[in-house]
C-alpha cells in the first residue's frame, strides 16, 4: 500500500470571500488541505484547533486586523513558529515594515499568483514539494 504523505494545512484568512476561493482553489490543486477564515477572531479558534503549517493573513480585515491577529498568533508559544505571511492590497514599505514587526515571515501583494503563494510556501515549509494534481 502506497504511503501519502499527509497534506500540508494552509490556512488563509481574509474577509473577502473572492480571495479565500482563489488561495484555496490554488491550492487545493497542488494537494494542499486549505483552511479559511473571514477575521481575526474566526482564525485563532481554528489556529488552535487545527494547527496550519502556514498562515496567510490579509492587513485589512474587520473586528481584528492582520497585524493584531499575526501578533497574538505568534506570541502563543505553540504557533511561534509557524510562518505567517502578510497578504495586502497596497504595497508600501510601512505595512511590509509593521508585518515584520508583528513577527511575519513575509509579505505578499494582492493579486497574487499561483506561483507565488507556491513559493511563500516553499520557503517558510521545509520538506514542502507540491504535487500538481491534474483532473482526468
Amino acid at each position: 500500500m502506497e504511503q501519502h504523505s499527509p497534506a500540508l494545512k494552509v490556512m488563509v484568512i481574509d474577509d473577502s470571500k473572492t480571495i479565500r476561493r482563489t488561495a484555496q482553489m490554488l491550492l487545493k490543486d497542488v494537494g494542499c488541505e486549505v483552511l479559511t477564515a473571514i477575521d481575526g477572531f474566526d482564525a485563532l479558534a481554528k489556529v488552535a484547533d487545527h494547527h496550519p503549517s502556514i498562515i496567510f493573513i490579509d492587513i485589512m480585515m474587520p473586528r481584528l486586523d492582520g497585524y493584531q491577529t499575526c501578533a497574538m498568533i505568534k506570541n502563543n508559544p505553540a504557533f511561534k513558529a509557524t510562518p505567517v505571511i502578510m497578504l495586502s492590497s497596497r504595497d508600501d514599505l510601512f505595512d511590509k515594515a509593521k508585518g515584520r514587526i508583528v513577527g511575519s515571515e513575509q509579505f505578499l501583494t494582492k493579486p497574487f499568483s499561483k506561483e507565488e503563494l507556491l513559493s511563500a510556501i516553499r520557503a517558510h515549509v521545509p520538506g514542502f514539494a507540491a504535487e500538481e494534481q491534474y483532473a482526468p
